[in-house]
C-alpha cells in the first residue's frame, strides 16, 4: 500500500466495511500520518456503528421476545398530528422482519425532515407490509383528537396486507382484538413503532406542503399546522381554513 497515494487510500478505505479487513491491518501499519489520520477515522466509523447497532438491537428486543413466543407478525403502530391546530391525525403500521437491519430508525421526532425522507423508502422496501391511515379534522371535532388518534390507529392496522398477530402501540390501545402492548415513548423504545413513526410524519408532512399550497397564508409547509405566531397571526387576518380544528383553541376562540 505504501505505492498508493494518501489520496487513493482514502477512496480505498471509503469501499472498507469490515474492520477486520486485511486491507484495513495493513495500513494501520503505515507510518504516514496521513495514512493514519485516514485509518483512526475509519476505526471510530466502526465504533460508531457498533454502538449504533448495539442501540437498534435493543430496541428490537419485544419483537424478538413475541417472535420467539410465535407471534411471526408483530405490528408496530404510532400516529403524528395530535397537537397541531390544523390538518389530519395520521397513523403508520409496520410489520418487520427478523433481519431488518436500518440501523439508523429511531425516533421520528429526533431526526431531520431529509433523513425521514431518505429512510422512509427503505423501511417501505424492507417491510414485510406497512399501511398509513388520515383522519381528517372533521372527525377530529366529531370525537375528539384521542378517539381520532384511535380510529388512525384502528385503520392503520386493517390496512395492512397481512394481519398481525401482535400489536405494539406507543401509549395507546387499539379496538381490536388482536393482543396488544402498550410502549410509553415507544418509537423510542421499539424499532417497529419507530419506523411506523417515520412513514407518518413524512405522509403528514408531504401532505401539509400540499395544503401549503392551497393555502399560502398560514405558512403549513413550515409549521405543519401547529401554533406558530406566523400561524395565528394568519388566523386573525384571515380566519380558518376548511382543515383547522375547530374545537382547538385558539382556533374556537376566532369563530
Amino acid at each position: 500500500m505504501k505505492d498508493k497515494s494518501i489520496a487513493e487510500i482514502k477512496l480505498i478505505l471509503n469501499d472498507i466495511n469490515d474492520e477486520n479487513s486485511n486491507v484495513l491491518n495493513e495500513l494501520k501499519n503505515d507510518s504516514r500520518k496521513g495514512v493514519q489520520k485516514l485509518v483512526a477515522q475509519k476505526l471510530k466509523y466502526f465504533n460508531k456503528l457498533k454502538t449504533k447497532k448495539h442501540e437498534f438491537y435493543q430496541k428490537f428486543k419485544y419483537e424478538h421476545e413475541f417472535w420467539s413466543k410465535g407471534y411471526q407478525y408483530v405490528a408496530g403502530i404510532d400516529e403524528v398530528g395530535r397537537g397541531p391546530l390544523a390538518g389530519p391525525v395520521v397513523a403508520g403500521a409496520v410489520i418487520l422482519s427478523d433481519d431488518f437491519d436500518i440501523y439508523e430508525v429511531n425516533d421520528s421526532k429526533q431526526m431531520t425532515d431529509q433523513k425521514r425522507h431518505e429512510l422512509a423508502p427503505l423501511i417501505k422496501e424492507k417491510a414485510l407490509a406497512y399501511s398509513v391511515s388520515v383522519i381528517d379534522s372533521n372527525v377530529i371535532d366529531q370525537v375528539n383528537i384521542y378517539e381520532a388518534s384511535r380510529i388512525a390507529m384502528k385503520n392503520a392496522i386493517n390496512q395492512l396486507d397481512i394481519i398481525p398477530n401482535q400489536l405494539v402501540i406507543d401509549a395507546m390501545d387499539v379496538d381490536l382484538s388482536i393482543p396488544q402492548l402498550k410502549l410509553i415513548k415507544g418509537d423510542f423504545k421499539s424499532v417497529s413503532i419507530a419506523a411506523a413513526s417515520i412513514l407518518a410524519k413524512v405522509y403528514r408532512d408531504d401532505l401539509m406542503i400540499q395544503y401549503s399550497k392551497q393555502y399560502p397564508e398560514y405558512g403549513f409547509d413550515k409549521n405543519d399546522g401547529y401554533g406558530t405566531k406566523h400561524h395565528l397571526n394568519a388566523i386573525k387576518q384571515y380566519g380558518i381554513t376548511e382543515i383547522h380544528r375547530k374545537t382547538f383553541a385558539p382556533v374556537k376562540n376566532s369563530l
